[in-house]
């Protein structure tokens, strides 16, 4: 019954969907290139993808069961179809993360092999300098018969990723690509206590040196309970832990084009939550790379089987899908590498 509930739901969406189409990219003069592009990131594309990734045909996207196997072929094919390729080379998106390390894990879980997936689209300038923008690609599975779908956590961060690279692809192929290299992570093992990213992080495609920022998204289509009537926000955490360079264009951007009231709450040092420590950007912050988590807090569907795609604000995700864009598209882009001014504290 479930099933055939998400089907309804997604006819239902992509029916009414949203006014927004994407635009027809041309050449030009005097054209705001970034705006452009982002205007390709649509409500009505994150929710087709997401009422896929979040429905019970992937069973929750347990770390190493059949369920997550169908998600990162999910995520292979779009970039196959794109055109976007991998940094593996060829058709190989997935970096491999064993069993044995993925059960080395503070839990005492044995989990089975798994894979991060990765796509690429290299600079035209600065090819060797890499932005990572990441999002775990797996959740809960199934308990006692129910499938936690994960539409929020973090299914929205994972079809925010897809549109993003989309966008950057458009850019690439008219000519406009990013100076600096992109690399679109999926992670896996998140919710098993951030073992994908750090398997990443030990084992990276790219020098970590010259990785230049982790963009991470976990959790960005729902309004929790403090900004309800308020739902235009996005908690930022940890944008000026290391650069405060990265702090000031994440302002920047946002003020020129997406006009979101930035939550700073979850960034406070002494906040009890330690969200800083707990989603994927952390396992790069702690080898001094600059990020930022992009957060929409917790709601009454957090680790529940009711997290599911019909409950997502697509207008909201498609705005703050953007605010990552236009981020990302600044830090490619401009003169000089951002700064670090700041070291991590481990």
């Amino acid at each position: 019954m479930k099933k055939i509930l998400y089907v309804a739901s997604a006819i239902a969406f992509i029916a009414c969907g949203t006014t927004k189409e994407t635009v027809n990219i041309d050449t030009e003069q005097n054209v705001d290139y970034a705006e452009k592009f982002a205007k390709t990131i649509t409500a009505k594309d994150l929710g087709k993808h997401l009422f896929i990734y979040a429905s019970d045909e992937f069973e929750g996207r347990n770390t190493g069961e059949p369920g997550q196997k169908k998600a990162v072929n999910y995520l292979k094919d779009f970039y196959i179809a794109q055109g976007i390729q991998s940094p593996l080379g060829g058709s190989e998106y997935f970096q491999k993360v064993p069993s044995v390390y993925l059960s080395n894990n503070r839990r005492g879980l044995t989990l089975k092999d798994s894979e991060n997936v990765l796509a690429f689209i290299k600079g035209s300038e600065k090819p060797d300098e890499i932005i990572v923008i990441s999002a775990h690609l797996d959740h809960e599975g199934i308990k006692d018969g129910e499938i936690y779908n994960g539409a929020d956590d973090d299914g929205s961060g994972t079809v925010a990723i897809l549109e993003i690279a989309e966008a950057f692809k458009k850019a690439a192929d008219a000519g406009k690509g990013p100076k600096r290299s992109v690399l679109f992570l999926h992670v896996t093992g998140e919710e098993k206590g951030l073992l994908g990213s750090k398997y990443y992080t030990e084992n990276p495609i790219f020098p970590l040196k010259n990785t230049v920022t982790d963009l991470n998204i976990d959790m960005i289509g729902r309004v929790d309970e403090l900004h309800k009537g308020k739902p235009n926000y996005v908690y930022l955490i940890g944008a000026d832990k290391l650069s405060t360079e990265l702090h000031n264009i994440s302002e920047a951007m946002n003020k020129k084009y997406t006009n979101i009231a930035l939550d700073y709450k979850y960034n406070d040092e002494n906040d009890p939550n330690r969200f800083y420590y707990r989603s994927d950007h952390y396992n790069f912050a702690k080898h001094n790379i600059p990020v930022i988590f992009y957060f929409n807090g917790t709601h009454e569907d957090y680790h529940k089987p009711t997290d599911t795609a019909d409950k997502i604000n697509y207008e909201l995700l498609e705005n703050r899908t953007r605010l990552v864009f236009h981020t990302a598209w600044e830090v490619a882009n401009r003169e000089d590498r951002i700064t670090i001014d700041k070291i991590a504290t481990k």
